[in-house]
């Protein structure tokens, strides 16, 4: 693996060309009205305050119930500045007719979405000023919604664009704000563009992402990012003008295993001897490992894991992301789709690591330890080995373990994948990142090849 990994050298630089003096750079890299009340203003700004009025889209070969042409329908798209002006109900029909039963997101509905801004973590004030976008009919029924921000900075996204916005202020720009379309704080997989099941769903999506580009352009922002789309999205949007990037993340599939022993047995012999000598560290040190599932989790425990998050957060970051508030409303809402596992010693939990589950997907997303203690392997063990036992018990497909990390290889997590489009108005810069992206694009291929060819199973598991 040390071989595999002397590979994986940093993304090719972006390098940058001046195209054209700093007063050449059009209204999208100036400083804009939306930019002006951002920075400029001890008052954040609120949806109202800016013209938001989309442009209404004709749908054609529409048919009536007896299948007979009818006559010409029409959507309206317009924006809402919380998602608690949509039924929770409403929402969640447009995010389930976008995925197969068996890819059930939970991110993507309405309980998830809503904690983040009820609980103050995805709200104007943290950068992340709600603009999402809904599609009706002429009856008022919703078709189609979009989750969208406002977004004054490029933290939380799990795509990196820091030396983007650097190279946009050396080229004249202003890079912030910018319209980003994700769920905030999770870098996982799934439909961006929600729309309901019914014939004209192919119009719906496309006047959804023509009314994205709209608003951007009407704000005057620098760029429109949509993050971890699904890949068919992913195709699409390129055709709607958007550059593509490719990113790399560490899944673990389910073999049709019974059990963890026959997963191991999977395994070249030097990796199976590894987890089992991290697993028996665990038992050496007094832990009990406990898997909380909805009713399961009590306050209480809420209430130690955000302690461990915020320990985790304050090493790495600073400052945590979510608030304590954020666990208690989000469990409440999506109960027995959260999984929690907790580390206990002596009856008191130590550590924990929180899981969502999905259709056919067990989703890693956070993990934390009590400050001040270290505890050889349980990490491995919380994140990676209960993920698996789990998913195996649950008999779900695959687990995402999160972003980054190598070290989830030898582990039996392998790459895959990962996408996100991005459009930006300055032409001339447009270029420049498109360049970027295919050099960036043939490093990430050729690292995955890599990590496949000297993976951690007997056999090559594509």
């Amino acid at each position: 693996m040390a071989v595999v990994l002397s590979y994986c050298k940093p993304w090719p630089p972006l390098r940058l060309r001046r195209c054209g003096k700093k007063d050449d750079v059009p209204s999208s890299g100036r400083a804009s009205t939306v930019t002006a009340m951002f920075w400029k203003s001890n008052k954040f700004p609120q949806v109202g305050e800016f013209d938001v009025s989309l442009k209404k889209y004709a749908l054609t070969g529409v048919e009536d119930a007896s299948g007979n042409q009818s006559r010409q329908k029409v959507i309206s798209l317009s924006v809402v500045s919380s998602i608690s002006e949509i039924q929770a109900a409403e929402w969640d029909a447009c995010a389930l007719d976008s995925s197969e039963p068996e890819s059930y997101n939970p991110f993507l509905m309405h309980g998830f979405l809503s904690s983040l801004e009820e609980t103050r973590c995805a709200v104007r004030e943290t950068g992340w000023m709600p603009f999402h976008v809904v599609a009706k009919d002429e009856s008022h029924h919703i078709l189609g919604v979009a989750p969208l921000y406002l977004k004054s900075h490029s933290y939380g996204e799990f795509v990196f664009d820091h030396s983007w916005a650097d190279a946009y202020r050396s080229f004249g720009g202003t890079y912030y704000p910018k319209l980003q379309s994700c769920v905030p704080f999770t870098p996982v997989t799934g439909p961006r563009i929600l729309i309901r099941n019914n014939p004209c769903k192919h119009q719906v999506f496309d006047a959804i992402v023509s009314a994205m580009t709209e608003l951007a352009a009407k704000l005057q922002v620098s760029s429109l990012h949509i993050t971890f789309p699904s890949g068919a999205e992913w195709n699409k949007l390129k055709e709607k003008g958007f550059s593509q990037r490719i990113g790399m993340q560490y899944h673990w599939t389910n073999r049709d295993y019974k059990n963890f022993d026959e997963f191991l047995m999977d395994m070249k012999q030097s990796k199976r001897k590894n987890i089992r000598q991290e697993r028996k560290k665990i038992v050496s040190q007094n832990l009990k490992m406990r898997r909380l599932q909805g009713d399961e989790i009590k306050a209480r425990h809420w209430d130690s894991f955000y302690d461990f998050y915020k320990n985790t957060t304050d090493n790495k970051w600073g400052t945590p992301y979510l608030t304590r508030e954020f666990f208690h409303d989000m469990a409440s809402k999506l109960g027995d789709r959260v999984l929690l596992v907790l580390a206990e010693e002596n009856e008191e939990p130590v550590a924990g690591a929180l899981n969502l589950i999905g259709g056919d997907t067990l989703f890693g997303r956070l993990w934390g330890c009590r400050p001040e203690s270290y505890y050889p392997s349980l990490h491995f063990e919380a994140c990676y080995y209960q993920a698996i036992e789990a998913a195996i018990e649950l008999n779900l497909k695959t687990v995402e373990a999160g972003a980054q990390g190598e070290h989830k290889i030898q582990r039996g997590y392998l790459p895959v994948k990962t996408y996100s489009c991005h459009y930006i108005f300055d032409e001339g810069f447009r270029q420049v990142i498109d360049e970027f992206l295919v050099r960036e694009a043939n490093q990430v291929d050729y690292v995955i090849k890599l990590l496949h060819e000297s993976g951690p199973f007997k056999e090559t598991t594509e």
